[in-house]
């Protein structure tokens, strides 16, 4: 949605202009809230938008601020009663404040601080909240479309043309090749003489890479735009059955045309010599084959462009190569006259840019369908070719001889190691050395003694009669119940959010009679002589079978090392291929999306190419997406250049890259030098009219004095304070007596004491899947978490100096007897910024069940889509808090679980009213696809990612893969499914960004207990359930 605010100096019908269209686009409703937020963005509405849906951290607590008591009385000297990490005498030594400020500027402070902050996180997190329509050049900042200096740009996708992008983009990194299109030109009388529709159009399609290649090169802007060239292409390879082209295909027919275009060039001086044709020269190499077939030799030498090579079972590209070079064994059934049956392949010649299609496609019979291999398959950095030569044939075939014979060797010591370590001949087996032993154990094992009954049935639980001071059990450990049960998975994920936080005060366990042990079974009758001898075989057998495994193993490892290096000859590493490029596909066999990672000579690093994202990368990265295995991305095509033009790339680029770029653009011709000249021309132009387009939508805004006196304005007391208002309340009720007979000061550190308490025995209390005490107060989630001393001690004292507890003459004096020691508090003695740090984590953890209670009584009511929301935030949030500590959050698995389950309800919801057919539905399937799915699943992506979400969204994924090719589905709609696949099957980091839902703050801990209790419940019931 799109809003277009009027011209400064409207007024306050401006002002209410904005206002309406803020509540449209936040959902919030509060005046006052979205007018701060447009005043501290200065009236921009984009900003001010932005402001309200990120997701800002948990607002600091404040220190109480108080008109200046005098109070300076201490309590009595019983407080030393109240326990103390330091078990100090008094309370005002235990406790400190920084000097007081004034309201306003503490109220000045925080929000310049809010605002500073709020700006940097906008920021920080502008890339990540666009869309991904917006960055075709309506992006509302201008470092999304300007290039800055010398980085690569990328390039638009124009609706399933990734593929194209990826091939482009590493063909042009390739120096030579750029140099070959950007120099192309034909004669005049070659131009008209052609007469051919095949040859004018290779000569138009060469023109529009010219010029794609002329702004990659010297354009101003950050990505290009490759219409015109994909327009060519688009005419041929135009399917219905196919929306997305493939890479290797299209791979294929771009060499084709260029060879051809280029021929045009060579037949001018050589004509039909193709081996002057410099695409030739650059991409093409040549094979010989060898071999016998039905008895005949045979021998014809090929050439190549692309060579194919088999994935599957195979583990690298060594093994895929010599799986390709090799073929077929010695024919049983012609074995007796000594004829070999099968072939071998060498390379005669190898081109400059080598390139290795890898095929990880397979027809499945039974489905009637193409499916992926998504098997890893490794590859290194640097491939030494010398052993599939023709020239090194005779020491390569002596060295596979030796390789067989090893191989040989090593199944015949693996046999013998498995009869060890499987011994047996019944259905189980086990290893033959812990066999002995165990027989060794047994016949030493002395028949048990019997106790007597009385004796037996002695159990002694040793408890503690009296509870420890609090200071004492502080100080121990905390331990965690350990459950074995079998429960359903939801059941786990709710036991593993109690187990979060249980813990136990310690109790000594009875000792356990030796009658309760169960009886080892042991000989009923040995006599030493027996025993002796026994024991003397069973244990030279044991060492000397020890010894014979030790012996195989060792001779295997020497094997499997004599394997590895069979290749590491000296003589065989002198034709070394450096990997320039690796073009990787995500998701199935009918439908996916392209991205490569281009080896950038200058920087000494690998960029990843994505679409109009150039982004740098690492080696490691390039390892996780493209080796495959762990998820449906892998390398379908391997580019590696020849060491020669490696160095040749290098030693061009010790320039720097701005420089080498400068000196190529001077080098075109000058119809390639204006086209360039004007295309910057025009981005100046879009830019000075999007600088003034903005500087109109900017309305004058007057301050307001209502949002002043707003900003002015703070509830009194800390939030924490108000949020536990009335069990402060009640712990001071109970201090009548006290008052009474010993005064104010008595009265406070008796409140002090017991609530400190109650607490710490709520926080010792197990917990259960239907309650969380640490909902209850603060207090006992800062003691689960071992907060410091400090901090609980200042906590609690602000509770009692809450300005709110004003209902009698007992509180108020309390609460001003407690004011006075919080002012008395030095910065000496409390970290503010470590006491801050605690209540924005739990501010933080409230906020996280919050979420997870709303998400779930959503999903129950079966509203995913207001429930997905609530719970991926409920995730994010939570994962910050868990990186603290794994009793800061509440348990991951549990929302994981939900978040799961929701996702999976709301694709089925979106793709039924997908494949209706109806345009109303059909809309509505691809809004919640786009805009929650999509953005959800990436969200996940970005975290360290489990199996079960990994199926799910491989189960997603694979529903709306399954829609291509319907016959029942209207040709309109498979160009919009062709149009949704890539950005669902895309792993890039442009994606969507869910906006936080409406924000739930409920202050009384008994509501949100309730809530907890009676959701966690319903979950157990399955049934639905709405709390108030």
């Amino acid at each position: 949605m799109t809003a277009e605010p009027r011209a400064r100096g409207g007024g306050g019908e401006d002002c209410q202009v904005l206002l309406n269209q803020m509540k449209e686009i936040t959902g919030i409703q509060d005046s006052a809230f979205l007018l701060a937020a447009l005043k501290a963005a200065d009236g921009d509405l984009m900003e001010a938008v932005t402001f309200l849906t990120e997701d800002s951290s948990p607002e600091p607590v404040q220190s109480p601020v108080w008109e200046g008591s005098t109070v300076s009385k201490q309590l009595p000297q019983d407080v030393s009663a109240v326990p103390t990490l330091h078990n100090q005498d008094n309370l005002c030594t235990a406790n400190t404040v920084r000097p007081l400020e004034s309201p306003k500027t503490l109220a000045a402070e925080r929000d310049a601080a809010e605002r500073a902050q709020d700006t940097h996180s906008a920021e920080n997190k502008n890339r990540s909240k666009r869309k991904r329509c917006e960055v075709w050049g309506e992006s509302p900042k201008e470092d999304d479309w300007r290039r800055a200096g010398d980085w690569p740009v990328g390039m638009k996708n124009i609706g399933n043309t990734c593929w194209f992008s990826a091939v482009i983009q590493s063909l042009f990194q390739l120096p030579e090749f750029r140099r070959l299109v950007l120099g192309y030109s034909l004669p005049q009388n070659v131009l008209e003489s052609c007469c051919s529709h095949t040859g004018k159009r290779n000569i138009a399609f060469m023109q529009e890479l010219q010029c794609l290649f002329a702004l990659m090169l010297g354009t101003w802007r950050k990505f290009v735009d490759p219409s015109a060239a994909l327009e060519l292409l688009r005419d041929v390879f135009r399917s219905a059955e196919q929306p997305q082209q493939d890479v290797s295909e299209f791979t294929h027919k771009l060499l084709d045309w260029l060879e051809d275009a280029f021929q045009l060039t060579v037949n001018v001086t050589s004509s039909g010599d193709k081996s002057e044709n410099p695409m030739v020269q650059l991409f093409y190499g040549t094979f010989l084959t060898e071999g016998v077939h039905e008895g005949n030799t045979f021998s014809k030498i090929e050439t190549f462009g692309q060579y194919p090579l088999q994935v599957n079972g195979y583990r690298n590209l060594n093994e895929c190569l010599e799986g390709a070079m090799v073929e077929g064994e010695m024919d049983e059934a012609t074995a007796s006259q000594s004829v070999k049956y099968g072939q071998e392949r060498w390379f005669t010649k190898l081109p400059p840019v080598l390139t290795f299609e890898l095929s990880r496609f397979e027809f499945n019979q039974s489905l009637g369908q193409p499916e992926k291999i998504h098997t890893k398959l490794e590859f290194p950095q640097t491939m030494y070719m010398d052993r599939y030569l023709y020239c090194n044939k005779d020491l390569i075939q002596m060295k596979r001889e030796e390789m067989k014979r090893l191989k040989e060797k090593m199944v015949t010591l693996q046999q013998k190691l498995e009869r060890y370590m499987e011994y047996g001949s019944g259905p189980a087996r086990f290893p033959l050395p812990d066999m002995l032993q165990y027989v060794l154990e047994f016949i030493a094992t002395k028949p048990a003694v019997a106790v007597s009954s009385a004796q037996s049935s002695q159990t002694t639980l040793l408890h503690s009669q009296d509870k420890p001071p609090v200071l004492d059990v502080l100080s121990q450990p905390n331990s965690i119940q350990e459950r074995t049960d079998t429960r359903t998975e939801d059941e786990a994920c709710f036991v593993a959010n109690s187990s979060l936080q249980q813990s136990s005060s310690l109790e000594l366990q009875a000792p356990v009679s030796p009658a309760d042990l169960s009886e080892r079974p042991a000989p009923h009758v040995v006599s030493e002589e027996e025993l002796n001898l026994v024991q003397t075989c069973l244990q030279r057998w044991r060492n000397e079978i020890e010894q014979d495994v030790q012996d195989l193993k060792e001779s295997i490892a020497r094997i499997n090392l004599s394997i590895e290096q069979m290749y590491c000859d000296p003589l065989l590493q002198q034709v070394p291929y450096r990997l320039h490029a690796v073009l990787v596909h995500e998701g199935q066999a009918n439908a996916g999306h392209y991205w490569a990672f281009i080896y950038d000579q200058p920087r000494k690093r690998w960029l990843k190419y994505n679409d109009i994202s150039v982004t740098e990368s690492s080696w490691e990265e390039l390892e996780r997406e493209s080796f495959g295995g762990l998820r449906n991305a892998s390398a379908y095509c391997l580019m590696y250049i020849s060491d020669q033009v490696s160095r040749a790339a290098a030693d061009e680029d010790e320039a720097p890259e701005a420089r080498q770029f400068q000196k190529e653009v001077e080098a075109l011709s000058p119809e390639l030098r204006h086209y360039i000249q004007e295309d910057n021309w025009r981005l100046e132009q879009e830019a000075e009219d999007w600088d003034e387009e903005q500087s109109c939508k900017i309305p004058q805004m007057e301050p307001s004095p209502t949002s002043e006196l707003q900003d002015l304005s703070s509830e009194s007391g800390p939030e924490h304070a108000r949020i536990a208002k009335e069990q402060t309340a009640k712990a001071i009720a109970n201090t009548a007596d006290a008052y009474e007979k010993n005064g104010v000061e008595a009265a406070l550190c008796k409140a002090f004491r017991e609530e400190y308490s109650r607490l710490y025995l709520l926080s010792k209390e197990t917990p259960t899947p239907q309650n969380d005490a640490r909902l209850q107060h603060v207090l006992i989630y800062f003691l689960q978490n071992n907060a410091p001393q400090q901090v609980v001690e200042r906590t609690l004292l602000e509770q009692f100096a809450d300005k709110n507890l004003s209902y009698d003459e007992r509180s108020i004096s309390i609460m001003k007897v407690a004011r006075a020691k919080l002012s008395e508090i030095g910065p000496e003695d409390v970290d503010m910024e470590e006491y801050k740090r605690w209540h924005e984590d739990y501010s933080l953890f409230r906020k996280v069940s919050i979420y997870l209670l709303t998400g779930l009584e959503l999903y129950q009511n079966r509203k995913y889509q207001e429930s997905l929301t609530y719970l991926v935030y409920a995730y994010q949030s939570n994962t910050k808090l868990l990186l603290k500590g794994t009793n800061r959050g509440v348990s991951e698995s549990l929302i994981a679980l939900y978040r799961r389950k929701c996702l999976l309800k709301l694709n089925e919801v979106a793709a039924s009213l997908f494949v209706s057919c109806e345009e109303a539905h059909v809309s509505e399937g691809v809004s919640i696809l786009n805009e929650l799915i999509i953005p959800c699943m990436h969200l996940m992506n970005n975290f360290e990612i489990s199996r079960e979400d990994l199926d799910a969204i491989e189960v997603m994924r694979n529903r709306w893969c399954s829609y291509l090719g319907r016959e029942d589905m209207d040709a309109k709609l498979q160009m919009k499914l062709g149009e949704l696949l890539p950005r669902l099957l895309d792993g890039s980091t442009e994606v969507i960004v869910l906006k936080e839902p409406p924000k739930i703050r409920p202050n009384s801990p008994y509501d949100l207990c309730s809530r907890f209790a009676a959701v966690m419940e319903s979950i157990h019931g399955a049934s639905a359930v709405t709390v108030k």
